[in-house]
């Protein structure tokens, strides 16, 4: 029997669709913030003087730690107050902060605006997973999610194309002279444009209404319930979170150093680089997210109540022969061509996979849980995949022209213990899912 409510409870689905362009629109600009960095690492390593593995840690550790560790509290805070003004108060903020590192003159300076970065940065998915689902009628779930984490590559593939724009654009000029800042590097130029325009995009999200919360009571969950919830079906989240983290760990080791692989590798320009690879992302990148969205709706329609975890291991597994070969290939425009299927299949696992998560969370936790899976695919993929790649190239490799094989080591282990936790974890995600919709059914006929 199907305890969910029906569409009429979800209101105006023209209304759930604008909301859900803003919110998707939000993470466009959370991921151009943090993605820049990966086209501007030869100008910024050349200027601070840093190697490839500290270069690493602005990439990814010093956004990732601030961005988990903020994530759980702030979603108890979206689980029980304002989803719309938290959301609005930290993209304030990780604009402000990224428009702060056009002003830095050191190495620690860029860490600590990294970090802001991320702790704004925080406060935006949680509250977004939880928005989407209370905005959208169960079977279309899977489908809005992967239309809002098409903001992944579509602000990935934006900063490289604009980075490359931008590159071309400026880095002709060393020092820029900015009214009433004074003089700037070029590339701490993209940093204030980037944060000016996020600022400007602000009151965007104050159109936005607070839909009623479904699914359950609407008071939130006790600490001591979610930990409860989380024990009791520890092997779904477990292999859940930390499959997702590992594709999440291929995926942001790759994409941190792929415009740099091909710059050394290839001898392409940044500003190549960053506009052919930036349009490949963009492009494929987002329709493998809607692809992986109704291809699990239409599993779930057929009654798979696992689609979307068969998902995830689908694109884990048929990803490695395209993401394997584009760095082997010979030819620059080969590796190219095959980076679009890698991009497609690499990019899925973030539609599915909080898509999935809610299907196990109950209504009162789903803010907070979409932030421990943050935790796990933020600190695991983006904190440790850049890093990993880079310790390879400096510490294994000792040779930076190397990088191409740091990467595909990285990423093929990724894939096969991804896999291989996905395919452990159906059976007891299944059972998750079956558990929740008794529970809300018994909560329903009460």
């Amino acid at each position: 029997m199907n305890h969910e409510p029906d569409d009429a409870v979800y209101g105006d689905p023209r209304y759930a669709w604008y909301a859900l362009s803003v919110l998707t629109l939000v993470y466009v600009f959370s991921f151009v913030d943090r993605q820049i960095l990966n086209l501007l690492v030869i100008p910024i390593k050349a200027d601070l003087k840093i190697s490839d593995t500290q270069m690493s840690l602005l990439i990814g550790l010093t956004f990732a730690v601030f961005y988990t560790a903020f994530g759980i509290p702030l979603g108890r805070i979206a689980d029980a107050h304002s989803r719309r003004g938290l959301i609005a108060a930290g993209f304030a903020l990780w604009s402000a902060f990224t428009a702060a590192c056009g002003f830095i003159g050191s190495y620690p300076q860029l860490a600590l605006m990294r970090m802001g970065v991320g702790v704004g940065e925080a406060s935006l998915s949680p509250a977004a997973y939880s928005l989407i689902t209370d905005y959208f009628a169960p079977k279309r779930r899977s489908t809005a999610q992967g239309v809002y984490n098409m903001g992944i590559y579509v602000g990935t593939g934006l900063a490289l194309v604009f980075g490359g724009l931008a590159v071309a654009a400026v880095s002709r000029q060393p020092l820029w002279d900015l009214p009433l800042i004074g003089l700037v590097r070029w590339w701490q130029l993209i940093f204030i444009i980037i944060g000016g325009a996020g600022l400007l995009a602000v009151p965007l999200v104050r159109t936005l209404r607070e839909p009623p919360r479904h699914g359950a009571a609407t008071q939130m969950s006790s600490l001591r319930e979610v930990l409860g919830h989380f024990k009791r079906h520890r092997r779904t989240y477990l292999c859940h979170n930390i499959g997702v983290g590992l594709l999440a760990f291929s995926g942001y080791g790759s994409s941190a150093w792929l415009p740099t692989f091909f710059i050394r590798q290839h001898h392409w320009t940044s500003a190549h680089a960053g506009i052919v690879l930036g349009s490949i992302v963009a492009v494929f990148g987002s329709l493998g997210m809607v692809a992986s969205g109704w291809l699990a709706d239409r599993w779930t329609a057929r009654g798979h109540a696992d689609a979307c975890l068969r998902v995830a291991l689908l694109l884990a597994v048929s990803w490695i022969p395209t993401g394997v070969a584009l760095l082997l290939v010979p030819r620059p425009e080969w590796a190219a061509i095959l980076y679009a299927p890698s991009a497609f299949l690499s990019a899925g696992v973030f539609s599915v996979g909080p898509a999935a998560l809610m299907q196990v969370t109950p209504a009162r936790m789903r803010s907070q849980a979409g932030a421990v899976y943050l935790f796990a695919i933020n600190l695991i993929g983006l904190g440790l995949g850049p890093t990993a790649v880079a310790l390879f190239t400096d510490y294994v490799f000792h040779d930076v022209d190397r990088v191409g094989y740091s990467i595909l080591i990285v990423t093929v282990a990724a894939h096969v213990l991804a896999g291989f936790l996905l395919w452990n974890g159906r059976s007891a995600f299944v059972h998750s899912r079956e558990s929740l919709a008794a529970l809300t059914a018994g909560s329903a006929a009460v």
